[in-house]
């Protein structure tokens, strides 16, 4: 399926490439199963796209997920810097045009592009966290990520409504406050799906889920309750599954 921009129950959704890639060593084979199994072949590597997404709803601006950031990411296994200012710009939006960030979690090509020079990079933007995973957080991630954003983070506890016609759900597993974002039929997923293997049998595990137990029970959840899936990491940024 495309790239192209669509709207669903009167929201636009705008997807946005922040970088394309290998994994680095020594994350590149988080599904050893896979390569075991012959889903990839000898030497082959995994690449990545890495998506954030732009809603248009209700004359509000949301942005989902602020990608790896700049060359001083911490994100160092992922292709620095990420392109999210240029992907943004390209869609005219500025960075104080955003009203909220969604973070889906804090991982670093998810949340490395939230702080700029040790700022909040929408500066009039909320940015809404699930409360687990503020709590989960520790060390560099809460330093370089949440203590900047303390002044604007809207924590929320569980699915939440943010705007007219967009949604936050609750989905553990990956990380304790993994969240996805719900629009129509379409669920924006982050990293609760993380392979287009996974969509035949989302039970396929993935090395980095803090509880994969879980992990499979929310992915199987999301893809019964979607019928089109926009991943933060496959080729495709809209993917139907039923």
């Amino acid at each position: 399926m495309s790239h192209e921009p669509r709207i669903v129950s009167g929201v636009e959704i705008i997807p946005l490439c922040d970088a394309v890639g290998p994994m680095k060593d020594p994350v590149r084979k988080p599904l050893p199963e896979m390569f075991a199994g012959g889903a990839f072949a000898p030497g082959e590597e995994w690449v990545l796209h890495f998506h954030c997404f732009l809603l248009r709803a209700a004359g509000r601006t949301v942005l989902v997920d602020t990608g790896i950031g700049g060359a001083d990411s911490p994100a160092t296994w992922a292709p620095l810097p990420g392109r999210l200012a240029g992907e943004l710009a390209a869609a005219g939006v500025a960075p104080a045009d955003v009203d909220v960030v969604v973070l889906t979690h804090l991982h670093s090509d998810h949340a490395g592009g939230a702080v700029a020079d040790g700022a909040p990079a929408f500066p009039r933007a909320r940015y809404v966290l699930q409360r687990a995973e503020t709590e989960w957080a520790s060390g560099a991630v809460r330093e370089l990520i949440l203590d900047p954003l303390r002044d604007r983070l809207d924590v929320v506890d569980g699915d939440a409504r943010l705007v007219p016609g967009v949604r936050v759900l609750h989905a553990p597993g990956h990380t304790p406050g993994h969240q996805c974002v719900e629009v129509g039929d379409v669920i924006i997923s982050g990293d609760a799906v993380l392979h287009p293997v996974q969509l035949a049998d989302p039970a396929i595990p993935y090395v980095y889920d803090e509880d994969p137990g879980l992990a499979v029970r929310t992915r199987t959840d999301l893809l019964a309750r979607a019928a089109v899936l926009a991943p933060s990491h496959f080729p495709d940024a809209f993917v139907r599954v039923r």
